[in-house]
């Protein structure tokens, strides 16, 4: 096997599989006459359609191999991409979004497999760090790219951004084609079944409300800033915003996300708590100040949005790393897949329903309140805590 080859083509793979083109999805199901409650549904449905298809994916891992996992990834990709040219209606875009997480599931660490395999079996395991480093610039760059391409089709043009979608799909399994399969292929010894999930979210509600606390604010503030960022999709349809204004939006969040990833260390050596509070403070922040709904203060709102949910991973990395032991960490990390999960389920319709009703700048400032009152509620038991 050529490794230099194998990894140049694996490299290949991530920029075609992660292009962003379709990011914009919510102006795209608005135009074609979706309300956003509908909207809020079909991201609903994929993350239902994801949860539950975790297991049998990773039983198909043990029994394909992985340029079949790749390749049948692609063409579920594909099929998805062309479904969402099809103007079928609300339920036809829902099973669009759940053959989308199929392929988003087939695909989930069965490349990083691949090149580990590969590198194994050249006795050079050691450059699997740079491996990962560089595929992770490839797919930030393809996702970047992608999304300020569709942010110039905004204005009637967004179905190529699907067109554009199938064709990288086609690319991609060309691509996998020229892959060489590994020699060895490792299966996984244990699955980490539904049930096993639910019981152990259980067990760590019942023995470490600590980290599971910490699980459900990742999860909350995730949630909300990913809805933030989507809904904000339709304000800029609906002020009619120009596509040289939404392709400047869409790269000034990409810079501060840069920006706030490369703060994260600095943070990590204050107290967590401190760190915590000062996350959620911001986030107050920015719903409340969306109150003032004018176009220039939601474009920085959006842009301060999107640094905080860049800032997020990073630092829950760390903390989960300190509080997990190695020998759990697999199916904790699924426990808070399954809290982001539900927060998604729920919160996301939740906000298309009230924007729908009374705009976005007002439900993020209901949020705002709501989170706010939550906070302080909750530093004030705190406090009592400590003083008893």
């Amino acid at each position: 096997m050529k490794i230099k080859k194998q990894l140049w083509r694996a490299y290949t793979y991530s920029f075609l599989a992660y292009c962003g083109i379709t990011q914009l999805w919510v102006i795209y199901l608005s135009q074609l006459g979706l309300s956003l409650v509908q909207v809020g549904l079909c991201e609903s449905i994929f993350h239902v359609a994801s949860f539950l298809c975790e297991v049998p994916s990773g039983v198909l891992a043990d029994r394909f191999t992985y340029k079949r996992m790749l390749t049948l990834s692609r063409i579920t990709a594909l099929i998805s991409a062309a479904m969402m040219l099809w103007q079928g209606g609300f339920w036809w875009f829902a099973i669009s979004f759940v053959v989308s997480a199929w392929a988003y599931n087939l695909q989930s660490g069965t490349l990083e497999a691949l090149v580990y395999e590969s590198l194994k079996a050249e006795g050079q395991e050691a450059d699997y760090p740079h491996a990962t480093s560089v595929m992770n610039a490839m797919i930030e760059v393809s996702a970047t790219g992608g999304l300020l391409l569709a942010g110039l089709l905004v204005h009637g043009h967004l179905a190529w951004s699907y067109i554009l979608a199938v064709a990288l799909a086609a690319l991609a399994m060309f691509v996998v084609s020229q892959l060489k399969e590994p020699a060895t292929h490792q299966p996984q010894t244990n699955h980490t079944t539904i049930k096993t999930i639910i019981t152990t979210a259980w067990q760590v509600l019942q023995q470490d409300r600590g980290l599971f606390a910490l699980m459900g604010f990742d999860a909350i503030f995730s949630a909300l800033t990913t809805g933030f960022f989507y809904y904000f999709q339709q304000v800029m349809q609906v002020r009619h915003f120009p596509s040289w204004l939404i392709t400047t939006a869409l790269a000034g969040a990409s810079i501060t996300a840069i920006i706030a990833i490369r703060l994260a260390p600095r943070l990590l050596k204050h107290a967590k708590q401190r760190v915590l509070i000062g996350l959620a403070v911001m986030l107050c922040a920015t719903f409340l100040l969306a109150a003032l709904n004018t176009n220039t203060v939601l474009v920085g709102l959006y842009l301060l949005n999107y640094a905080l949910s860049a800032l997020l991973p990073p630092i829950f990395n760390v903390y989960y790393n300190d509080r997990i032991p190695s020998s759990q960490r697999a199916t904790l990390l699924s426990v808070g897949s399954l809290l982001y999960s539900l927060a998604m389920i729920g919160l996301f319709p939740l906000l298309g329903w009230r924007i729908d009703h009374v705009g976005f700048a007002q439900t993020f400032s209901e949020a705002g309140i709501t989170l706010s009152s939550l906070l302080i509620i909750g530093l004030a038991l705190a406090s009592l805590r400590r003083k008893d």
